[in-house]
């Protein structure tokens, strides 16, 4: 079942939490890409110096974290990796979650194709626990790039559905790679499921 608007409209650490488990899935010309979210993290828009929307930020790249929630906001870091994020809260509130570490479930061949021009047969076990363990790699693995900014995750082309019922240890701890971020570094915003391989980093 696929989530609804009214998941993504509550607090964004909330949203963050339960989107543990649930399936992410791009749908390319019928062509299916899936993967369990296994790790995220929360971004708090105004009030958070880790955000791009911190202190009101408004540009033509942060509309759609204006915008209504369960939007998609994908953005390039270093020039050359993207990143995806779910915008939540009400329209107006800039806030969003980064999805980190998702676990390949449907297109897992083509995943490996995406990100190392092989098939998965031919992958080492370290280049498949590194399919999707980051942010940069589960978009390049789930072809997820910045033709997709905006896009409605209410739609049938990129969207979250509801994962198996499930009993998830989940861990908090500090974001990464926001150290310019002063004291919001330290903030316990990260979200990921316990002793999962696809997790990004653990403590």
């Amino acid at each position: 079942m696929k989530l609804e608007r009214d998941f993504y409209i509550r607090d964004t650490r909330t949203v963050a939490r339960e989107l543990l488990g649930k399936i992410l899935v791009h749908n390319v010309n019928g062509k299916i890409f899936s993967g369990k979210i296994v790790e995220t993290e929360a971004y708090l828009g105004i009030v958070d110096k880790a955000a791009h929307s911190y202190g009101g930020k408004r540009t033509k790249r942060l509309e759609i974290m204006y915008g209504p929630p369960g939007r998609a906001y994908i953005y390039l870091i270093y020039g050359m990796y993207y990143c995806f994020n779910v915008v939540t809260k009400e329209e107006g509130t800039p806030e969003a979650v980064l999805i980190r570490g998702l676990e390949p479930i449907d297109g897992i061949n083509d995943m490996a194709k995406n990100r190392f021009n092989k098939e998965l047969s031919q992958l080492s076990n370290t280049q498949v626990k590194n399919l999707t363990n980051g942010p940069g790699k589960l978009c390049q693995a789930m072809k997820l790039d910045k033709y997709l900014n905006g896009e409605d995750l209410c739609g049938d082309t990129l969207y979250i559905e509801e994962g198996k019922v499930e009993s998830l240890s989940i861990v908090t701890a500090k974001r990464i790679g926001i150290d310019y971020a002063e004291e919001a570094r330290d903030f316990p915003y990260r979200y990921y499921i316990e002793g999962n391989s696809y997790v990004s980093k653990v403590k």
